[in-house]
């Protein structure tokens, strides 16, 4: 079983330090890591960087956003994704989603959230502020925003942020963009995970401790709300867990 990583991002000759610490971790997991960079479609790169991989049916692929630092050992992280991937019905894993999605397919809903319908914690950095020199001169202290959606848990969708899933799971509920999708980077995460809901697979909040060092802005984003409204006018909801 071999693990692979998709990663986008904007230039490969200006990756970021975050981006630069990311692929070192990766590659510390013995994780083969496919960077893209000038993708013009989301869709298009995860489909075309799928291809050329060619995985095995045992092997595991990870889709994440280029921002994120990994704050949990190599042992830990492999350990805590293949667990949570071990059973036949393990569909994807990811940080964040919820057991409940409405009508207007935001997986976020804030009336959800209060029913405690959401499941999964994102950390995100709030500031920084120097500390007191030590004897290694002075240090920055970063203090962590931590959103807490609920428990880990089994869900319908997750966030893009992160995800990963086996190579079986990934073939039925393919990569390609929807037709009905007009935009070509936003809701790919809802339609990948509800997809594999429908199909009868487990979806899964799993608890890993991931920093995302930016904050996703909807608004404004008018790809992002085509897509959501044709994936309203082309899906059956509210999708939601049964107890």
């Amino acid at each position: 079983m071999n693990i692979h990583a998709v990663i986008c991002t904007r230039s490969r000759d200006d990756v970021s330090e975050t981006t630069d610490k990311l692929l070192a971790f990766l590659c510390s997991c013995g994780i083969g890591v496919y960077l893209l960079s000038g993708a013009k479609s989301l869709f298009k790169a995860y489909t075309g960087a799928y291809q050329k991989i060619d995985p095995k049916p045992e092997d595991i692929m990870i889709f994440c956003h280029d921002d994120i630092e990994i704050r949990e050992t190599p042992e830990e992280f492999v350990r805590k994704l293949t667990e949570s991937l071990s059973l036949p019905e393990s569909g994807f894993v990811g940080l964040a989603g919820t057991t409940h999605l409405t009508k207007n397919a935001i997986w976020w809903d804030q009336a959800m959230w209060q029913q405690g319908k959401h499941r999964g914690e994102v950390h995100h950095p709030q500031a920084e502020t120097p500390n007191r020199p030590n004897h290694l001169g002075t240090s920055q202290q970063t203090f962590i925003d931590k959103t807490h959606y609920g428990p880990p848990g089994d869900v319908v969708v997750l966030d893009g942020l992160f995800l990963a899933a086996r190579k079986k799971v990934i073939d039925e509920v393919g990569l390609e963009k929807p037709e009905y999708f007009e935009g070509e980077w936003d809701f790919y995460d809802i339609h990948y995970t509800s997809q594999a809901f429908l199909k009868g697979y487990t979806n899964k909040v799993i608890d890993m401790n991931i920093l995302h060092n930016s904050r996703g802005e909807l608004v404004g984003r008018d790809s992002w709300h085509k897509n959501r409204e044709a994936f309203i006018a082309n899906t059956e909801l509210p999708m939601e867990i049964k107890p």
